[in-house]
């Protein structure tokens, strides 16, 4: 299944914020908020401040909750999300993307933006029965999400670092 191009792109931002938390912290600097912010290519109301930061880092645990659940706790989770915020979805068109789904106003904080937007792409998971796209990495040492999009549905590593430890390991397992 193809999703649109939104829920990808905040899947693919939660998994990242989600994994910021792990040794090492990647998340821990206004500066290293503003290129997820720049990366991620978030509208809207951006501070830069360590209250912003502070709240985003927030997020990362409930995130993680959201994206590891069973079926029916995702679906009351993303429902406790929506009603917290009030979203009200709504189509928007604006610089280099097409018509996609706010459900929250560009003023709101960025971290109400990503929570809601979150939620908003997990009711394509949900409804489509794919949550099977989102698992834990593979790598015993590694407690990082990993959001399968691949047609084949191969992907076990959360980065290529972990996919090429276990590789070399596996490489010295099979010389021995």
């Amino acid at each position: 299944m193809v999703f649109a191009h939104d829920t990808e792109a905040s899947l693919l931002s939660a998994v990242e914020l989600v994994n910021s938390a792990e040794d090492p912290d990647t998340l821990t600097e206004t500066a290293q908020l503003a290129e997820f912010f720049v990366r991620h290519v978030y509208t809207g109301a951006h501070t830069g401040d360590t209250a912003e930061l502070a709240a985003v880092r927030a997020l990362r645990a409930p995130l993680r909750r959201l994206l590891t659940s069973d079926r029916d706790t995702a679906v009351a989770l993303v429902n406790d999300i929506l009603a917290e915020h009030r979203a009200i979805p709504q189509l928007v068109c604006h610089g280099e993307v097409d018509y996609h789904v706010h459900a929250v106003p560009a003023d709101a904080p960025l971290s109400v933006r990503i929570a809601v937007e979150t939620a908003m792409a997990m009711i394509d998971l949900i409804r489509t029965d794919d949550l099977s796209r989102l698992s834990i990495c593979a790598d015993d040492n590694c407690d990082g999400l990993v959001l399968d999009l691949s047609r084949n549905r191969s992907r076990r590593y959360c980065s290529t670092a972990c996919g090429n430890r276990n590789a070399v390991a596996a490489y010295r397992a099979r010389q021995r």
